[in-house]
Order: C-alpha cells, then structure tokens, then sequence
C-alpha cells in the first residue's frame, strides 16, 4: 500500500507540472486531441488539472492512512 501512495503522490505531481507548464508532450498527444475535440481545449485542461489533483490528494490520504 505504502508503494501505491508514493506513486500516486510522483504521478500526480508530474501530471500537473506537465498541465500548468501546457507541455507539448501532454497536449500533442493523440489521444488528448481526442479528448481536445470532446471536451474543448479549456475542458481538457481542466480535466488534467482535476485527474492530478485528485491522484495527488489520494497518494496523500493513502500514505497518512498507513
């Protein structure tokens, strides 16, 4: 479980450096240009932030519960 969290901590704060840097490496992608195309250029970028927020908040809560 403690692996679980810590990987969950890294991810998430990798996901959001990589949103609120607006890297090509994220936004280039394929398949976020589906997601580009679903939800609009602001939705996709919300979505991100909120995927990361939520592993970073959750790898967090994980690692206190141990």
């Amino acid at each position: 479980m403690e692996f679980l969290s810590i990987f969950l901590i890294v991810y998430g704060v990798l996901v959001l450096f990589l949103v609120l840097s607006k890297n090509n490496l994220v936004f280039n992608n394929p398949k976020t240009k589906f997601f580009q195309k679903f939800l609009g250029a602001k939705g996709t970028y919300w979505f991100f932030l909120f995927w990361g927020l939520a592993s970073l908040i959750g790898g967090i809560l994980l690692y206190q519960s141990i």
